[in-house]
């Protein structure tokens, strides 16, 4: 958590674009700095767990090194670091979605802490930080007004395939690890709920990934056609 309070001040003393700040933007371009700091070193980190120690993708139930277990520590403290500046600062309401997904992953982070178990699994679970540093940067980029930008138009490319490769096939080996194994795992009940229903947000999320980035042109179609809403313009866009 100190760790975190460091950079939050780090990051104070760097220049936010004009656009941003007249936008009223600057809590959300530092908010995202902060996780982007984390992204890289979380996901550089689990990588290289598991690179050292293969094991780690086998034994995803009781493997762990100390080097993982403080991933993981200092993974949960982002976590409840960021869950709180979301809801101190006022954008719950906004932020609704994300604070659902820090509390199943701190929830799971907690557990795996607490018993010494899964923590492999939180550690291959954060390979999903790789992606998150494309995303991350794409919606800086955004709130910079560069999505006309050649970095903007090579990142896109980018975060798709490290959605897939990093976020899609983690999430989904770690569902498909508990399917297989569910009759002798310690609270399998409470996992594959847990990732039950982070699977289907980042399916909804990665819809809303392609239709803004891929397939805008459905949206000017649904415009002229009438057929285009608010609600859904608010749920499905990014």
């Amino acid at each position: 958590m100190q760790i975190l309070q460091v950079v939050h001040r780090l990051l104070q003393n760097i220049p936010v674009p004009k656009v941003v700040k007249q936008n009223d933007h600057s809590w959300k371009w530092r908010n995202l700095s902060v996780s982007m700091v984390h992204s890289l070193l979380t996901g550089t980190w689990a990588l290289t767990c598991v690179v050292v120690w293969p094991e780690t993708l086998n034994n995803i139930h009781s493997y762990h090194t100390p080097l993982s277990y403080l991933l993981v520590c200092v993974s949960t403290g982002y976590f409840v670091q960021d869950a709180g500046d979301i809801i101190l600062t006022g954008h719950a309401k906004a932020s609704w979605e994300f604070l659902i997904h820090h509390a199943l992953v701190i929830s799971c982070f907690l557990y795996a802490l607490y018993t010494h178990l899964y923590v492999a699994g939180a550690v291959i679970a954060l390979f999903v930080e790789v992606n998150s540093v494309t995303l991350h940067l794409r919606l800086m980029l955004k709130l910079a007004g560069a999505q006309t930008s050649t970095m903007y138009y090579i990142n896109k490319f980018a975060n798709l395939f490290t959605y897939v490769t990093f976020r899609l096939s983690t999430q989904f080996y770690l569902t498909w690890y508990i399917v297989q194994n569910y009759s002798w795992l310690d609270n399998g009940g409470f996992f594959l709920t847990s990732m039950i229903m982070m699977n289907i947000m980042i399916m909804i999320y990665f819809y809303r990934l392609l239709r803004a980035d891929f397939f805008s042109w459905s949206k000017s179609y649904m415009k002229q056609n009438g057929t285009y809403n608010n609600n859904s313009k608010k749920f499905l866009t990014d």
